[in-house]
């Protein structure tokens, strides 16, 4: 995500970090180069993240992605939103999931 949003950042667009308190130990998330959102849990985080976002994508990532991705997905199901969501599939890195999904919708 670093590399997107200093990407972002360098092309003079918005960019928004939106931070659980947990991720601020240790600095795990690094320097942010946009406006910076500091929320208690998780669950604060996605509910900021759906407030404030246009889309959603999902980058090639690891279990938080996929449960960030999926909560969107339920939320959108549930007309709770109605905003884009997609992911970037670099080198076929969710068509396991995509399987998947195809199979559950099946």
């Amino acid at each position: 995500m670093g590399c997107v949003s200093t990407a972002v950042a360098q092309h003079e667009r918005q960019v928004l970090g939106i931070i659980p308190s947990a991720f601020t130990v240790n600095n795990l998330v690094g320097e942010t180069c946009g406006k910076e959102i500091k929320v208690a849990t998780m669950h604060e985080r996605l509910l900021a993240m759906m407030e404030l976002s246009d889309a959603f994508i999902a980058l090639p990532s690891g279990f938080g992605t996929l449960e960030e991705l999926f909560q969107m997905i339920s939320w959108a199901q549930l007309n709770i939103h109605s905003k884009p969501i997609g992911v970037l599939n670099i080198n076929g890195f969710f068509n396991s999931l995509l399987s998947f999904v195809d199979h559950a919708v099946e």
